[in-house]
């Protein structure tokens, strides 16, 4: 099966067709611009993300949306973890703002956890949904030096007392809300 990569976060990318292994993965196409995600759910963002992918490449669109959730916080940054110090913030700024709002909470009170939504949307109008969840706490500061994004501070339940950047990549796939969530999505393809 032809699927067409609707993200242009090459970590994310390489983590995928790591999941998707079995498919053909085609890049995203590159004349298509930024898609802004502008819904209020990850599963919004993932469709609006996937659907566009799949209308100019007229394919099969892969796509997912990830979000960290801290409990402390209300469950931010969530739908805005990839721009949550701005607009065009980088994954340093991101993990800045956290680490900087969380600093008065105590480490029984850090717990959060990370939910990814994928999808594939068909030229014919089909999707296929799939849920990825991993709980775990987030960290003082960060550790490691693998992964991306929020990655350095998250630790899995799962985890043996590590974050996902002192992972390697088939430790962290194993376990992480991606790959869950692809894993999911995987099992409902031909």
């Amino acid at each position: 099966m032809r699927l067409v990569m609707a993200s242009a976060n090459p970590n994310k990318v390489a983590e995928i067709a790591e999941l998707l292994a079995d498919y053909d993965i085609e890049p995203r196409p590159p004349e298509l611009g930024d898609i802004p995600e502008h819904e209020q759910t990850l599963e919004g963002n993932a469709r609006l993300k996937a659907a566009a992918v799949c209308s100019e490449a007229n394919a099969a669109a892969v796509a997912d949306d990830t979000g960290l959730e801290v409990d402390a916080l209300g469950g931010m940054p969530g739908v805005r973890s990839a721009r949550y110090a701005g607009e065009d913030a980088t994954d340093a700024a991101n993990l800045v703002k956290l680490l900087e709002r969380m600093e008065d909470i105590e480490a029984a009170d850090r717990t959060a956890r990370f939910r990814t939504v994928a999808i594939i949307v068909f030229p014919d109008g089909r999707e296929v949904l799939a849920h990825g969840v991993v709980e775990g706490t987030i960290c003082a500061t960060p550790r490691g030096q693998g992964g991306f994004g929020y990655d350095s501070v998250f630790v899995p339940d799962e985890g043996g007392g590590r974050t996902f950047a002192q992972m390697d990549a088939d430790e962290k796939n194993s376990i992480s809300h991606r790959g869950r969530a692809f894993r999911c999505l995987a099992d409902q393809l031909p």
